[in-house]
């Protein structure tokens, strides 16, 4: 379905207008990796906007992961707005309360790397507090939508709408799993007061 360097270039600008990221907010990508998704909306939300890239791996297991890689991408594009936060992965976000119109959640909510409900809920609660009024969680499953454990699925879905946030949407089409471009679904979850 073409290839990751003309996504970053293009095909993610797309498909953040799609999934609603706009031109100067602020934006969290939560467990960013190497930026396949921090890139694009940097560009997306522009010199007015920021967005906080937020990982724990400095170096992936290969060369093409980590946030290593992901400053070698936004310093080759001369993206000034992106800010890396380096995280020994504890579930805080070193961000005020508050401070965050939109939190990307991208093949990171699911039970390999958060595999009890108690650590989902503690880092949905986190998102909560970062997140504007009104601010919204951009969420693609990655693994269980691959994987077809729709079950999950259904699970995790549920536990965002439990922790405060009402389903508002979804887009179907082109997403990064792994590297690689497939089609996929996002789902759009707005904060509740």
């Amino acid at each position: 379905m073409g290839d990751l360097r003309k996504w970053l270039e293009q095909g993610g600008v797309e498909f953040f207008t799609k999934v609603g990221l706009k031109k100067g907010q602020i934006a969290l990508d939560f467990g960013c990796g190497a930026g396949n998704y921090a890139i694009p909306a940097a560009v997306n939300v522009g010199r007015e906007g920021r967005v906080y890239a937020l990982d724990k791996e400095r170096r992936g297991f290969w060369p093409s992961e980590g946030l290593d890689k992901l400053i070698d991408r936004a310093e080759s594009r001369a993206l000034q707005n992106i800010t890396v936060m380096k995280t020994l992965g504890e579930l805080k976000i070193e961000l005020e309360d508050d401070s965050v119109d939109v939190v990307l959640l991208y093949d990171v909510l699911h039970y390999y790397y958060f595999p009890s409900k108690e650590d989902r809920m503690k880092l949905l609660r986190e998102i909560q507090r970062v997140l504007k009024p009104n601010g919204f969680i951009s969420f693609y499953p990655g693994d269980p939508e691959v994987s077809r454990n729709y079950s999950e699925l259904e699970t995790i879905k549920r536990e965002i709408e439990e922790a405060n946030f009402q389903r508002e949407s979804e887009y179907i089409g082109t997403v990064i799993h792994e590297n690689v471009i497939q089609k996929g679904r996002v789902v759009k979850f707005r904060k509740v007061e």
